[in-house]
């Protein structure tokens, strides 16, 4: 089986991403799943392993055409931070500064064919916009990158069910107005298109409903008749198996006993609840509408546990595990 090349970030250091890392290196993890490169300050991701008391064989090149994984991890020097100048826990735009230049350096490595996709350690929103990020969010910001004029955004997973948002970041009272037919069939292209490049042929997705009990046909409010419904209609002649408007409460009984592929939710807590509940600590995200395979762990910087070496690896490990498996679907499909 073909083993991709995968960037593997270290994200912000002043959360856990380099130890992180470090564990994910130091136990063999990375290395059984495809062909690492760290993308980073090497020093950085020696501070990681001394932070887990760990090694790993790791040594640094200049160029990915220097990468030779008989001899250990190699790792891509950004060479703009120094460890001992960081505060762990505190937001730096130094090191906001240091995230953007991974992803753009991950970035032009996709677009030059020299990786096959990256994953990326937890980063600071807050710390990119000080570090000089113009965008909202990665997702932007790689939309950006890669010229990106389709849908685009962040595809939140549990196991094998992905969940795909109409609205995200607006208060709960503005949502009914946020919610159009364009604004639906936007989100279940872009869950279709996601799915897919996860391997699977002909994705099923669930569209919730807003209201409670779908509406009662127009009696607990219209949207289900008037916006989801024809919404649904028109991905169908799009050749999409989508399928609903169906309760939350029973949507997502129905997703977590494999009805679905995906699952379109109406605003943010709708999909979120239902998944950290379900599994919080393997959740991960994926970067869904780019042509490169990007995921990373749902969590963040976890700065209340950060520095101690005792974070817990399955979200990256299980984000290391689909970025693998996507960026092998697109090379068997080219």
């Amino acid at each position: 089986m073909h083993k991709p090349i995968l960037g593997i970030l270290l994200g912000d250091t002043t959360g856990v991403g380099p130890e992180l890392i470090a564990k994910i290196a130091a136990n063999g993890f990375l290395t059984d799943q495809c062909r690492p490169v760290i993308i980073g300050d090497v020093r950085v991701f020696e501070n990681g392993l001394k932070i887990i008391g760990e090694t790993a064989r790791h040594y640094v090149i200049s160029d990915i055409d220097e990468a030779d994984w008989s001899k250990g991890i190699p790792v891509l020097d950004m060479k703009d931070q120094n460890p001992e100048d960081i505060v762990i826990g505190k937001i730096s735009a130094e090191c906001g500064k240091a995230v953007l230049n991974m992803i753009k350096t991950a970035a032009k490595l996709y677009n030059d064919g020299k990786i096959e996709g990256f994953c990326f350690a937890p980063f600071n929103k807050a710390a990119m916009i000080e570090g000089g990020c113009s965008f909202e969010s990665e997702h932007h910001l790689l939309a950006n990158l890669f010229g990106v004029t389709g849908p685009f955004g962040e595809i939140n997973v549990v196991g094998e069910l992905c969940t795909t948002r109409t609205t995200s970041h607006i208060p709960i009272k503005d949502v009914s107005e946020h919610i159009t037919v364009e604004s639906i069939l936007r989100a279940v292209r872009l869950s279709y298109d996601t799915v897919k490049g996860m391997g699977v042929e002909d994705p099923i997705i669930g569209v919730a409903a807003l209201n409670p009990h779908c509406g009662e046909n127009g009696l607990c409010g219209r949207e289900e008749l008037d916006i989801i419904v024809p919404a649904i209609e028109e991905a169908k002649e799009l050749g999409i198996n989508a399928k609903g408007p169906y309760s939350s409460d029973i949507l997502f009984i129905k997703a977590f006993n494999g009805d679905f592929d995906s699952v379109v939710t109406m605003y943010h807590d709708q999909g979120q609840i239902a998944l950290k509940l379900k599994g919080f600590r393997g959740g991960i995200t994926i970067a869904g509408g780019q042509p490169a395979p990007i995921v990373t762990c749902a969590h963040g910087t976890a700065y209340d546990i950060a520095g101690k070496g005792i974070v817990d690896t399955s979200s990256i490990e299980n984000a290391v595990k689909m970025c693998t498996k996507m960026a092998i679907v697109k090379h068997d499909k080219n």
